[in-house]
């Protein structure tokens, strides 16, 4: 019987998933756990006298750190904060995939001038903004960053709003921004209508982490990206495990990849020049998982092959047929994680012509099985 300790706020839809994951993998590997334990201050903290095998925790300050080393016990980071800190193990979201998915979903609405909001809240680490401005500047465009130490308001906003809204109103619209986690996104979009900006048409704002309270209840909608929160609590679980039975943790991290991009009101935009593109994508959007192919455009749309080629290469940086994948496997992701479908029905609903080739395809394309974007408790067959 292992006793472990679970240091993680719940008190979003991450930190439960999270937990959830390692609770289900406890009850697998018959352990006994000691949930977000609190001290007098209300504090996460392992109680004296606790006689336990080892800790997961998301260390989010350097006091968090010092309690966690102190106890001399086994331990694995959810959070990545402390990317410095190698002396435990950690399994954390990768990054740089999640800038890579944020910057395809902005170009897939047309979107060219970008920013960054991330004010310094202790949530989450500066390297999820990092990563935004490293994948934008890699494609030679710019990213304006919001400066990540500003003087709180008075009233108890997270930052100054009135700076954050004269730094939205200098900078060239209409604009993306990406917004590090869903409570920055929520004041991005209460202070855009106090500036009578309008979102999305002036500001397309996406969270770079999923809640379904906070960004389902701001209007508009919030489009947000969705973690691999099952498999961070599940690989954290087992890492933990390992090093119990004494295998030291590698000193480089096990980052896992989001899953999809939860597409909602507040990026639904299409800011394209060329009208009949726009309606070519909007054609493409609505018939994709029919099955349609590059030639089904050329007979709806007097357009050459060359040409349409062109347009698609100068606006969206990618060509009609990578288009009508991308659709589709936005519509498969979907499906993996709202149905109990069958992975062949899911090929099928998203309009591939088999199950094996979408297999092969999403697995090329993702680095990991259709099965692997599925709910933990859910199963894939």
């Amino acid at each position: 019987m292992r006793h472990v300790g679970l240091l993680i706020e719940t008190d979003d839809n991450w930190g439960r998933s999270v937990a959830a994951s390692i609770c289900r993998y406890a009850n697998r590997a018959g352990w006994t756990l000691l949930i977000g334990p609190r001290d007098g201050q209300r504090r996460l903290r392992i109680p004296r006298g606790w006689h336990g095998d080892g800790v997961i925790v998301s260390l989010r300050d350097q006091l968090m750190v010092q309690h966690v080393r102190r106890l001399k016990k086994p331990a694995v980071d959810v959070s990545m904060m402390f990317p410095d800190e190698t002396w435990l193990g950690r399994v954390a979201t990768d990054d740089q995939f999640r800038a890579k998915m944020a910057l395809e979903h902005f170009r897939s609405r047309g979107l060219k001038h970008f920013a960054c909001y991330s004010p310094s809240i202790g949530r989450y680490s500066g390297q999820r903004a990092k990563e935004f401005q490293r994948v934008i500047e890699k494609e030679n465009w710019q990213c304006a960053f919001y400066p990540t130490r500003q003087r709180s308001s008075p009233s108890g906003w997270l930052t100054n709003t009135k700076h954050a809204g004269a730094w939205l109103r200098q900078l060239p619209k209409p604009l993306a921004v990406y917004a590090a986690d869903p409570y920055a996104a929520r004041q991005l979009v209460e202070i855009c209508s106090a500036e009578a900006l309008l979102v999305p048409d002036d500001v397309a704002i996406l969270s770079g982490d999923d809640d379904d309270l906070m960004c389902s209840v701001a209007n508009p909608q919030i489009s947000s990206i969705e973690l691999g929160s099952d498999l961070i609590g599940e690989r954290a679980a087992d890492m933990l495990n390992q090093a119990m039975q004494g295998r030291r943790p590698s000193r480089r991290p096990v980052l896992i990849r989001p899953l999809r991009v939860h597409a909602r009101q507040s990026t639904n935009i299409l800011n394209l020049p060329d009208a009949e593109l726009v309606t070519i994508l909007r054609y493409i959007r609505e018939f994709a998982t029919t099955g349609i192919r590059v030639a089904d455009i050329l007979r709806e749309f007097p357009v050459s092959r060359r040409a349409l080629e062109l347009r698609f290469r100068e606006y969206l940086k990618r060509s009609p047929a990578e288009e009508i994948r991308r659709v589709r496997f936005e519509c498969a992701r979907r499906l993996l994680r709202e149905t109990d479908q069958s992975i062949a029905q899911i090929a099928v609903m998203s309009g591939f012509t088999n199950a094996p080739h979408f297999c092969r395809s999403f697995r090329a394309n993702f680095g990991q099985s259709p099965s692997d974007l599925r709910p933990a408790n859910r199963s894939s067959a």
